[in-house]
């Protein structure tokens, strides 16, 4: 089925036809949980194998039910293909090992979630691929780091946790100029209401743990390609460039690096977050609602020292955020406290709001990121990432926003 243009996405997650009849016609996709795939010959066991037909054979590299999940998704976004994997950080990792080789380096800002900063700063270091941290909002900074080697430039769409925002037109349109892949984690801002082809956006990447999952039921990530970069412009999909030419991206990762790496997605995932695929865009709204309801509050709180969030008209990156993502940046903010030992107190006294990592569970969430995400990391990482121990960092949930500031209140006169 194609997105028909007069539906809104929320319609369209609920009309998605799965490729073949049901025995029983069920309306949900049925969960294909087995691990193998009989074949009625061999010559047709061994067009499975070797790529020739689309039949499923083995559960590590397609599954039914998976698929239908990456297909739903694939409607969504307009993109020409979407891998579906366990988790956010693995469809961050197949996706750069996918354009990266050793000598290659890639562009990105300093300012990223703990794993993915440390994929790419210690991980790749050790296969030889080189990260250059710079200013993505300086277009001086990015064409003087880019060179014959990049295979990338990576970002998050909106930081996590600093919430800085990069403008991404301007952005790829360096990108093209220098012929390198935009790649962005798009996880803050759900394809719902952020359309990443429009910003030039190459290849996407979604934590699917997130938004997606309807409320924390499970971990996912999802690379979805566009279709939009020429990849006889990368030194290592070259060579798979003359046979497949905008696909080559795809091909390269379908045929290779996912099942290689054994990252795909369980079937109890897929048909999990199916379920949670189809309540994403309002569960998405009443967060959001949620979110500018207490951060208009909390700002009014004694002992809070700022609050960042890219919806509020003194935020540095207001003009830019509204321009890209709407009145909808997400469900994340941050505030700022006097010290670490007031932030610890905070968290102490939380009745509701519960102290917990992830982001977009159905429950708000509060946490303390320098002593947790980036607690392994020296001082002197920190500060280059821009992390305080002042930091609170807030995921808002489904809650009454008066309960959420009642407790925020509370909190704070304990404190």
């Amino acid at each position: 089925m194609k997105k028909r243009e007069n539906l809104s996405p929320e319609t369209v997650i609920l009309h998605n036809p799965y490729p073949q009849p049901d025995t029983y016609n069920s309306l949900s996709m049925p969960m294909y949980n087995t691990v193998a795939f009989e074949f009625e010959t061999a010559e047709q066991m061994e067009s499975a194998f070797v790529g020739r037909s689309a039949e499923h054979a083995y559960s590590r590299i397609t599954n039914p039910t998976v698929q239908n999940f990456e297909n739903r998704v694939k409607v969504l976004t307009g993109g020409i293909d979407v891998v579906a994997f366990n988790s956010g950080m693995a469809a961050i990792c197949n996706t750069i090992i996918t354009v990266a080789y050793s000598g290659s380096n890639i562009v990105t800002s300093p300012h990223l979630f703990g794993n993915t900063f440390s994929f790419l700063n210690s991980t790749l270091k050790d296969f030889g691929v080189e990260t250059r941290f710079c200013d993505l909002n300086s277009e001086e900074e990015v064409r003087k780091n880019i060179d014959e080697n990049t295979c990338a430039v990576f970002l998050e769409i909106i930081t996590n946790p600093q919430l800085e925002v990069v403008d991404l037109k301007k952005l790829s349109a360096v990108c093209v100029d220098k012929g390198v892949p935009l790649i962005a984690d798009t996880t803050i801002v759900p394809f719902t209401v952020f359309t990443a082809k429009e910003f030039g956006i190459n290849i996407e990447i979604v934590s699917s743990t997130k938004y997606i999952s309807g409320g924390a039921t499970s971990i996912g990530g999802l690379s979805i390609d566009y279709g939009t970069f020429d990849w006889s412009r990368s030194v290592k999909l070259l060579p798979v460039a003359k046979a497949f030419g905008n696909n080559s991206f795809t091909f390269k990762m379908r045929k290779e690096i996912h099942r290689n790496l054994g990252s795909y997605m369980t079937p109890q995932t897929a048909y999990m977050q199916s379920l949670g695929l189809e309540t994403l865009q309002i569960r998405f709204e009443k967060a959001v609602s949620n979110t500018n309801k207490v951060v208009n509050g909390v700002k009014d709180l004694k002992g809070i020292v700022s609050v960042n969030y890219t919806g509020l008209p003194d935020n540095e990156f207001y003009d830019i955020s509204r321009a890209q993502f709407g009145d909808t940046p997400g469900a994340m903010f941050t505030f700022d406290l006097e010290s670490r030992e007031a932030c610890f107190k905070f968290l102490n006294n939380l009745k509701l709001v519960k102290r917990s990592t992830n982001l977009f569970d159905n429950k708000t969430l509060a946490i303390h990121p320098a002593s947790t995400i980036y607690g392994t990391f020296d001082e002197p990482t920190q500060i280059k990432m821009n992390v305080r121990q002042t930091t609170i960092r807030i995921s808002v949930g489904l809650e009454n926003a008066d309960d959420i500031l009642a407790d925020f209140k509370q909190a704070l006169e304990a404190v």
